[in-house]
């Protein structure tokens, strides 16, 4: 975009906003500090203020938008309905467009080492290192970890050393009721291996030969969410193409509602609300499980897909299941994305909640329906000792398939 057009469309929409404060309560960062400037309202009119030239771009400026995890509650809460996810959007591509060269540099290919498949895999690869061979004692011993950047990478690491390796799922399958195409996306095969070979389980047994296109890449969502629209325009076409002649489902409602954006991808389906609306045959019967299961439903799933019970109404299939939501589930637990690496401290802030909740609630399995929120509170549930496993819902159907044998976890 030109830099006067980019700074003129920025403060028409801003001004779409009132001011009126009904978001202020749904504003998990406004919640924590108590600060307008860490408010929706409050960084709108810094937004305004910024493009019509009444302040400056600022350290200071940056940081009060940078803490916004665009969880999207206050658009969900705006009468007016402030397009806020594409103005956040816009005003950080803005400020990424007037940065030096060499600092958009380094941010894109930090940005393109995250949302790389194969870094992933290098990650989960090092996080085993990293606790095989001591270090994790060590740091945890020194007390670094009340710094809060070593603290998250800390909690991370360990979370996914912990995680099993799982072999390459046999994909395929009758397809009685059509092929689909597994969208992993980035982290899935490091992150939630057990999730992937559940759900290419559970869809055969439903009658679907699954593909999982080797053309795929990340989503375009961590590039987007920090300032680089073309580079996420770049890989939703690239996914776009992997997918062009299946119907794409994806595991994380994060990327399921990053590929809708794409024409070619709009029809992109959450895999829980597939599973749920399927009229299952006789012959797939799911086992009991007399348990009481915690959902967690990501902000993604609540407020860009409008689709909160997607995980409830999948669940409610199985006998004698108990399921109880999570408590506060319309606040986001604080992974967002990047936002846990790049803002730890209040990431951290932001998940306490969620782990006392999940503690009073008595409940031994908790879902989510997001990869990076699975990670995130699976980090948290290890380190409060809790006695909980974090799972994605179909990991619990799958589990259930009578006749079946349970997919690594």
């Amino acid at each position: 975009m030109n830099a006067i057009a980019s700074a003129r469309d920025l403060a028409t929409v801003a001004d779409r906003c009132v001011r009126c404060g009904l978001c202020l309560p749904h504003c998990p960062t406004y919640r924590l500090a108590r600060q307008e400037a860490e408010s929706p309202r409050g960084r709108i009119a810094l937004i305004q203020a910024w493009a019509e030239g009444e302040l400056n771009d600022t350290p200071a400026l940056r940081q009060h938008l940078d803490t916004c995890l665009e969880c999207l509650a206050c658009e969900r809460a705006c009468p007016t309905l402030v397009p806020f996810a594409s103005l956040m959007d816009d005003a950080r591509a803005a400020h990424w467009q007037s940065r030096p060269t060499w600092r958009r540099g380094l941010h894109q290919a930090w940005l393109s080492l995250l949302a790389s498949p194969g870094a992933a895999a290098l990650t989960g690869a090092a996080a085993q290192l990293y606790r095989g061979i001591g270090l994790a004692r060590l740091v945890a011993g020194s007390g670094l970890t009340r710094w809060p950047a070593i603290g998250a990478l800390h909690r991370l690491s360990q979370q996914l050393a912990g995680l099993p390796r799982i072999p390459p799922v046999a994909v395929g399958g009758e397809a009685s009721r059509g092929r689909i195409g597994l969208f992993l996306g980035c982290i899935a095969r490091t992150a939630q291996p057990g999730a992937i070979e559940a759900s290419v389980q559970v869809l055969r047994r439903l009658g679907y030969e699954v593909v999982i296109p080797r053309g795929q890449t990340c989503c375009g969502g961590l590039h987007r969410h920090n300032g680089l629209p073309q580079a996420a325009d770049h890989r939703l076409q690239t996914n776009a193409m992997a997918f062009a002649d299946l119907t794409a489902v994806g595991l994380a409602s994060a990327c399921v509602a990053e590929l809708r954006t794409q024409p070619p991808l709009a029809a992109t389906q959450e895999i829980c609300r597939l599973l749920a609306d399927l009229d299952w045959p006789a012959t797939v019967p799911l086992k009991p499980l007399p348990r009481r299961i915690a959902i967690h439903v990501p902000c993604s799933q609540r407020n860009r897909l409008r689709d909160p019970d997607a995980a409830r109404d999948l669940l409610r299939r199985i006998p004698a299941i108990e399921l109880t939501d999570l408590p506060e589930n319309d606040l986001c637990c604080g992974a967002a994305g990047t936002y846990l690496l790049q803002q730890p401290r209040l990431s951290h802030a932001l998940l306490q909640p969620k782990l006392t909740h999940l503690a009073a609630s008595g409940a031994q399995i908790l879902v989510t329906t997001n990869t990076g929120c699975a990670l995130h509170l699976a980090a948290g549930v290890r380190e409060a000792g809790l006695a909980v496993e974090v799972l994605h819902p179909v990991q619990v159907i799958a589990r259930q398939l009578a006749g079946s044998e349970s997919p690594s976890t």
